[in-house]
C-alpha cells in the first residue's frame, strides 16, 4: 500500500502536464480528462483509508521514500511521503471536495473557449495540495506551498482579460509572498536548530529546545499561515479573489488553498505547545479574524464576496482552535472537513444562482429565485443552515466543540476567547440569513444587464446540480457521523493529541448560549430583510457600514501604511544617497581635483624657477643642520 501514496500526487500531476502541454487537441476531452484524473486520486485515497481502518490507531502511518532530493555533506532533503490520520483527513477531502468542483465545472465552464486550460490549473491546484500535505518534511512541504500559490495565481487571474482579475490574482500572489517569507524563514530556523527538516525528528526534538527558538519559529509558521489561510493582517487578497471563476472559489475556500494554513499549524504542534506565547498569537489571531470577516461579511451585495467574508471568518474559528493546542487541534480539522462540505455548496450555489441570472452577481438584483431554481435553493438552503449552527447539522457539531474548547482554556482568556466565539456564532446567523433572504425570498428584483437582456432565471444542469447535491448530503450528515462516539476525536488522537480542559461551565449551557445567539442573528436578518423592501440601490449606511463595504479598510491601511510608506522610505534613501553618499563621494573627488589644480602650479616647465626651489630646498637643510649642531 505505500507504493501507491506517490499516486496520489502522480495522477492529477500528470492530468496538468498534459492538458497544458498537450494543445488544442485536447480541447474536447481535456474536461473529462481532468475530472477522470482527479477521480482516480480520490479512488486511490478511498483504498488507502480502507487499508488504514484495517490497522491499530498507533500503526496506520505509512511512509514512502522515492528518492534523496538534496544529499550533500551536512544537508539532506528528500523527496518522502508520510500518511497518517491526520494528512488522510486532507487527502479524502482535498481529492473527494476537488473531484466533484471538477465535475461541477463541465458544466459551468461549457462556453469557455480555455477550458482545457483551466481543468489542467484545476489539476496542479489539487497536485500541489496533496504534495503539501502527505510531504514528510518541511521542505517537501514548502515545494507543495509554493504550487498551490502558483495554482492559485493561475486560475484567480484565469479571465486576464479583465483588469480585475488580473489586479487581484497579482494582489493574492503578492501577499502570499510575504507569508512565504515566515515558511521558508522558519525552515531555516528548524535546521540550524535541529539539523533536518524532517516532521519526525524536529516534533520529536522540541521538548529539548529553548522557548525562544521555538517562540520564533511558531511565528514565523504563523506568518505563513496567515497568508495562505486570509488571517490578520494578510487577509486582504481573499475578497478580490473572487473575480476567478466559481469553481474556482469553491475550491480555495473549501478544499485547497485556506485551509494549508490550518494544517502546518496543526502539523506542527508540538512547537506551539512548546512556545506558549506563539500560542496566545494564534489565538488572537484567530479571533481577531473571525470577526472581521463576519463583519466584512454583513455589509457585501456580491453573493461571492460575502461568502468570502464567511470564509475567512470559518477559517478564523479553525485558528482559534488550533491555538488552543491539544484541546482544539481535533475541533479545528473537524470545523475544516464540515466547512469543506457546507462552504464547497454555498459556493458552487452560488455559482448556480449566477448562472441563471446572466453572471449577475449583485444579491439586491435577485429575489424569489426559489421558485425557479428549486434544487439551487434547497442545496444552498442545507449549506446555510449547517454554516449557521443549526441543530443536527455538521456545523453545529463542529461549531460548538470550538467554543466549548474555547471556554474550556480556562481563566479571563477562555472567557474571552469563548465569548468571541459566540458573537461570532451570531452575526454569522444575521450575514447568512441575510443572504438567504435576499437571494431566494421576497420579491425579485431583476433588472436587464447592460446591453438590456432581462435575466431569465432557471436551474442548472445536472453535472452543476449533482455535486451540489452530494455536498449538501455532506452539509447535513457529516458533522453528525463524526460525534457518534467521538469517533473523529479518536481517529485523529494519536496524532494530534487531546485535552478536555477545564470548562467553567457545562457543554450544555454552551450549546443552549449558542442556539440563543443563533436565534438572534436570524431574528434581526429578519427583521431587516425579510419584513422590508430590499432596495435595489444600497442605501448609504452607518460608518460600521461603509467600512466593512471597504472590507474595513484594509487596503486603505495597507496602502497608506506600505505603498505610501514605502514610497516615503525609498524617498529618505534617495536624498541619503544624493546628499550623504553622494556628497561625501562627490566632496572627496572635488578636494582631490581642488589640490591637485593648485599643485599644477607648481610645475611651470621653467629651468630658473626649478633651480631657484632647489636652492631654497637645500638652504633649508644646511639651515636645519647648522641649527641642530648648535642646539
Amino acid at each position: 500500500m505505500n507504493n501507491l501514496i506517490a499516486l496520489l500526487v502522480a495522477a492529477p500531476l500528470l492530468g496538468a502536464a498534459v492538458l497544458l502541454c498537450g494543445g488544442r487537441a485536447l480541447d474536447r476531452v481535456g474536461h473529462l480528462l481532468g475530472t477522470l484524473l482527479a477521480a482516480v486520486s480520490f479512488v486511490i485515497a478511498v483504498v488507502l483509508f480502507s487499508d488504514m481502518l484495517g490497522k491499530g490507531p498507533e500503526d496506520r502511518t505509512l511512509t514512502q521514500h522515492l528518492y534523496s532530493w538534496i544529499p550533500v555533506e551536512g544537508f539532506q532533503a528528500d523527496i518522502g511521503f508520510q500518511l497518517d490520520q491526520l494528512s488522510m483527513t486532507f487527502v479524502l477531502l482535498i481529492s473527494g471536495v476537488g473531484t466533484l468542483i471538477h465535475l461541477y465545472s463541465i458544466g459551468y465552464m461549457e462556453h469557455d473557449e480555455r477550458r482545457r486550460r483551466f481543468f489542467g490549473y484545476l489539476n496542479l491546484f489539487v497536485a500541489a495540495m496533496l504534495l503539501l500535505v502527505i510531504a514528510d518534511n518541511y521542505l517537501l512541504l514548502y515545494v507543495g506551498w509554493e504550487g498551490v500559490g502558483l495554482a492559485s495565481y493561475l486560475l484567480i487571474g484565469f479571465w486576464q482579460h479583465k483588469p480585475s482579475a488580473a489586479t487581484a490574482a497579482k494582489k493574492a500572489f503578492l501577499v502570499n509572498r510575504v507569508g512565504d517569507m515566515g515558511l521558508s524563514i522558519a525552515i531555516m530556523l528548524m535546521f540550524t536548530t535541529f539539523g533536518t527538516f524532517a516532521f519526525g525528528p524536529v516534533l520529536d526534538s522540541v521538548g529539548d529546545t529553548s522557548e525562544g527558538k521555538l517562540t520564533a519559529i511558531g511565528l514565523m509558521l504563523l506568518l505563513a499561515a496567515c497568508g495562505k489561510s486570509a488571517q490578520v493582517p494578510l487577509q486582504s487578497w481573499l475578497g478580490d479573489a473572487m473575480e476567478g471563476p466559481t469553481p474556482v472559489s469553491a475550491l480555495i475556500h473549501a478544499a485547497t488553498m485556506v485551509t494549508a494554513g490550518v494544517y502546518l499549524i496543526v502539523r506542527s504542534g508540538a512547537i506551539f505547545n512548546g512556545a506558549p506565547d506563539a500560542q496566545l498569537v494564534v489565538t488572537i489571531v484567530g479571533a481577531v479574524t473571525l470577526l472581521f470577516g463576519a463583519i466584512v461579511g454583513c455589509a457585501k451585495d456580491d453573493i461571492k464576496k460575502a461568502l468570502a467574508g464567511s470564509t475567512m471568518s470559518q477559517i478564523g474559528y479553525m485558528v482559534l482552535a488550533a491555538g488552543l493546542g491539544p484541546i482544539g487541534y481535533v475541533f479545528a480539522i473537524m470545523h475544516l472537513v464540515t466547512h469543506g462540505f457546507f462552504k464547497a455548496g454555498l459556493f458552487l450555489g452560488a455559482g448556480s444562482v449566477m448562472h441563471g441570472m446572466n453572471d449577475e452577481v449583485d444579491m439586491r438584483k435577485y429575489g424569489a429565485l426559489r421558485k425557479y431554481m428549486p434544487v439551487t435553493f434547497v442545496t444552498f438552503g442545507l449549506g446555510y443552515l449547517a454554516i449557521i449552527g443549526f441543530p443536527g447539522l455538521s456545523g453545529f457539531f463542529s461549531k460548538d466543540k470550538i467554543i466549548e474548547a474555547a471556554f474550556a482554556k480556562g481563566g479571563t482568556e477562555g472567557w474571552i476567547l469563548g465569548s468571541v466565539a459566540l458573537l461570532g456564532a451570531a452575526i454569522t446567523a444575521f450575514y447568512m440569513t441575510r443572504v438567504m433572504i435576499m437571494t431566494f425570498f421576497g420579491e425579485k428584483r431583476w433588472q436587464p444587464d447592460a446591453e438590456g437582456h432581462e435575466p431569465h432565471p432557471h436551474e442548472s444542469p445536472s453535472s452543476m446540480t449533482i455535486p451540489m447535491i452530494v455536498l449538501a448530503v455532506g452539509s447535513v450528515f457529516a458533522g453528525g457521523f463524526f460525534s457518534i462516539g467521538d469517533r473523529f476525536l479518536h481517529w485523529l488522537e494519536p496524532v494530534t493529541g487531546h485535552d478536555h480542559g477545564h470548562a467553567p461551565i457545562s457543554a450544555g449551557v454552551v450549546t443552549g448560549a449558542t442556539m440563543v445567539c443563533l436565534v438572534i442573528g436570524v431574528a434581526v436578518a429578519w427583521l431587516q430583510y425579510g419584513r422590508r423592501e430590499v432596495p435595489v440601490v444600497a442605501p448609504r449606511g452607518s460608518l460600521l457600514t461603509r467600512a466593512a463595504r471597504r472590507d474595513l479598510l484594509q487596503d486603505d491601511f495597507n496602502h497608506v501604511v506600505l505603498v505610501r510608506g514605502g514610497e516615503h522610505l525609498t524617498r529618505s534613501l534617495v536624498y541619503v544617497d544624493h546628499t550623504l553618499v553622494d556628497g561625501v563621494v562627490n566632496g572627496s573627488a572635488a578636494s582631490v581635483g581642488g589640490l591637485s589644480g593648485r599643485l599644477r602650479k607648481l610645475q611651470n616647465g621653467y629651468v630658473r624657477s626649478y633651480a631657484v626651489s632647489m636652492f631654497g630646498g637645500a638652504a633649508v637643510i644646511v639651515a636645519a643642520t647648522l641649527l641642530m649642531r648648535a642646539v
